[in-house]
């Protein structure tokens, strides 16, 4: 059975860092894109980044040039680095990920999501 698990979130004052990650576990034969989101309170879940298996990164004009994203192969693992934070920041944050596991069906799953609270 594969799990995503987010760790990482917490409370950070505005214009600060904060490193979220999530890993993959589980009997996975390729992971082909790894995805960040976040929902905050009222509002539609949103995109926010995406890396490939060969490294390539796309961004949401909201968090381009503040957000990175990355990935270690090898653990099953992506990061968020976050910096310069805003309140507007603030939502619970989630890794989507594009795999074929053992059943051999290729799916998306999602992780349980983590809180980010930017405040002072």
């Amino acid at each position: 059975q594969v799990q995503l698990v987010e760790s990482g979130g917490g409370l950070v004052q505005p214009g600060g860092s904060l490193r979220i990650s999530c890993a993959a576990s589980g009997i996975i034969f390729n992971i082909y894109a790894m995805d960040w989101y976040r929902q905050a309170p009222g509002k539609q879940r949103e995109f926010l980044a995406r890396i490939t298996s060969e490294g390539s990164t796309n961004y949401a004009d909201s968090v381009k040039g503040r957000f990175t994203i990355s990935r270690d192969n090898a653990k099953n693992t992506v990061y968020l680095q976050m910096n310069s934070l805003k309140p507007e920041d603030t939502a619970v944050y989630y890794c989507n990920a594009d795999l074929l596991s053992k059943d051999l069906v290729r799916r998306d799953y999602w992780g349980q999501g983590t809180q980010v609270t930017v405040s002072i």
